[in-house]
Order: C-alpha cells, then structure tokens, then sequence
C-alpha cells in the first residue's frame, strides 16, 4: 500500500497488498451467511431494537472488563498488532478502526464483539503461537466480522447462552432458548467461514491463512506439520465412514460455535480457487453503496443454490444419501441399511459380495422408511 486516503489511517504501514476501497462485507460472506444478513439489514427499525436491546445486554460489562483487566493495543503497547490493526482497516476500507485488546489466556483464541460499536480481543496463547503473516490473516479474519456486523449476533449469542443456564429449570423454558442459539450456531459457524475469507483478503497470503489454521489445531511445531496432509484431513473427514458417523459429525458440531479447524482450511482453499475470488482480487466487487438494493429474494435463492451443490458435490454418506433421495434414485431401503452398517454391494450387486438382489417385501418396507429419512438436510454440515 501507499498513501493513506482516510484521516482514520494515519501512520498506515506501507505493505505491497491491494486494497478494496467501498467493499461490501456481500463480497466475501458465505452464501448462508449473506443472505440471513442481507434479510436483516431489509428489515424496519431493525437497528432501533438492537440499540434497544444493549440496554439489556451486559455490552457495558464487557467493555469495561476489557478496559481494566486487559492490554488495550496502541502505538504503545503491542505497536506491531495495532499496525496490522490499521493495516486490515486499511485495505477493507473499514472507517473506524475498532479498539483491540491483549488479554491473559493460555487458549488461543479472537473474538468480535459489540452492539453500538465492535471490539476485538485476541488471547496471549494465540499472539505467542502465530507469526506475523499469520496474526495478519487473525486480525483480517476479526475485521470481516466488523464489517459485516457480526459482532451484534456474537454478543446475542453469549447473553442468550447464559441465559439458557439461568432458566433451565423453568419448563420450556430452556427448550425454546437453546433452539434459538442452535440456529445462532448454525448461523455464525458460517459467519466465520466469512471472516476467513476477509482474513485472506487481507494477509493476501493463502499459506499463512492454513498454517495459522494448523497451529491452532496442532499448536506451535509447525516443523512436525504439513499444510498438505492437514488438508488431507479434511476430505477424510468428509467421505470417510458411514451414517452412523454423518450422524456423529453433526452431533459433535452442534454445541460449537465455530467449525472444525480442518474443515475450515479446506473451505477457504476452496474459494481461493474460485471465480468470485479472482474477480476481487482484480479489483471487480460488490460496493457497500449498492447494499441498499440488494434483493432478499436473489440472496436466499443463492443460499439454496449453494446448499444444493453442497449437497451434489459432498462426499460424506448422509449428504450422499440425501441427493439420492432428491434424486429418486432407487432400492433407497437398501441403500441406507448398507451405509448405516459400511456393507457395500459385490460386483455382481450382491450385498457384501454373499447375498442376492433384495426382494420384493424388502423394497416395500424400504419404501415404507423413505419418509423420515428425507428430512435429513445439509445445514449443519461442516461449516
């Protein structure tokens, strides 16, 4: 980068990235994520209950937690990460640069938090295991949030969790609030598949962005890792196994809050290959002055476009089983026994290479199973 052009960048490190002047955050946002967004930011006096809302929230709390028990980063204290800080602002064309704190805490770990105005916070463990390119791509990764306005459903997240603590014991009570934060969940782990995409954007160096990614899975002995086989993990994740382990992969996922390390490597490797991500690099995307005429209806029709091929394209055996359904494909009783127990057919297309064609009753009774099971969809596959 060169000179500033913003009197909110003063002192802008001078890097050799290009820059996104007037970007929309629609740019780079996973598809599920843009269109829940894109129908939010539609609705009337959405803002106004928000604003409301932090009056019950414990915003003030946070804000002063961070103020008297953490580092606040400045030109002087952690001057390297309030340089990155101004550099990711910089290159998003974000306005306001967001304060960010240092706080004491083995776990590595960022978040984005905040109702009026977002703040980032990154843990001691996460600033001692990652390199400069790689914070580089972390701080990026808690701008997009900023940008995109994540930061007020995080911070509705942590209140609703602790309410679901708080009334547990109320019948019903408990039921209705964590069905609002599993969805909360779904939402954001895609949320954070998005600000990946904008870290990269940022640090504009994919191999930071996976071995930051590993270090958080595997720690600091970057020496005994592999970019490659990390991925590698990842496509044995999807299409290993059976149902019994599609079932498994869901239920481990729905308590969290972001995706599985590995899964999120092999998505962002994914977009960087794809057109979309070219055309931003070439200086060709959506601009937040358009943001006022996006269209609801196009931004769920590209969700449900996306979820679809995820479904085609998935090689984990409960997606697959999935678009054999919506595909009609046949003899589908004896296609879910077979994968909830890892059987496959012989070549002659005997069950296990010993038995016959299934007969007649079974594929009634098969036909008789197909209704529940067409209930199974992708929206928590891995985010």
């Amino acid at each position: 980068m060169t000179e500033r052009s913003h009197e909110t960048h003063e002192n802008v490190p001078s890097r050799q990235r290009r820059r996104f002047p007037g970007i929309s955050s629609r740019a780079y946002e996973h598809p599920a994520d843009r269109s829940a967004l894109v129908a939010l930011r539609k609705l009337s006096g959405f803002d106004t209950v928000f604003k409301t809302l932090s009056g019950l929230l414990p915003e003030r709390s946070l804000r002063l937690l961070f103020l008297s028990d953490s580092v606040r980063v400045s030109d002087a204290q952690f001057s390297h990460l309030n340089d990155m800080l101004r550099d990711a602002c910089y290159i998003l064309d974000l306005e306001k640069v967001p304060p960010m704190y240092v706080s004491q805490n083995p776990q590595p770990n960022a978040m984005c938090i905040g109702l009026d105005e977002p703040i980032i916070v990154v843990t001691t463990g996460l600033v001692e295991l990652l390199d400069e390119e790689e914070m580089r791509a972390v701080i990026g990764h808690e701008v997009g949030h900023a940008l995109s306005g994540h930061a007020v459903y995080r911070t509705i997240l942590l209140f609703l969790t602790s309410i679901a603590v708080k009334v547990a014991w109320i019948p019903l009570g408990n039921v209705a609030v964590m069905a609002i934060v599993t969805a909360l969940r779904e939402w954001f782990r895609k949320s954070e598949l998005s600000a990946d995409r904008a870290g990269l954007l940022v640090g504009q160096d994919l191999r930071a962005s996976m071995r930051g990614l590993m270090k958080i899975a595997g720690g600091n002995h970057l020496h005994e890792m592999n970019v490659d086989a990390f991925l590698a993990q990842a496509d044995e994740y999807e299409k290993g196994g059976d149902l019994r382990d599609s079932v498994l992969k869901i239920l481990n996922l729905l308590p969290r809050s972001h995706p599985f390390t590995t899964v999120r490597a092999a998505e962002l490797k994914k977009w960087s290959e794809t057109r979309d991500y070219q055309r931003i690099m070439d200086g060709h995307y959506p601009k937040r002055e358009e943001d006022k005429d996006t269209s609801v209806t196009n931004s769920f029709r590209e969700s449900a476009a996306h979820y679809a091929d995820t479904v085609r394209s998935s090689k984990d055996p409960l997606m697959k089983l999935v678009g054999d359904i919506a595909g009609g494909a046949g003899d589908l009783g004896g296609k879910l026994r077979d994968k909830f127990t890892g059987q496959g057919r012989g070549p002659a297309g005997k069950e296990g290479g010993a038995e016959g064609p299934a007969d007649p009753a079974r594929s009634q009774d098969a036909g008789d199973s197909q209704g529940p099971e067409t209930e199974s969809g992708p929206g928590s596959s891995g985010s």
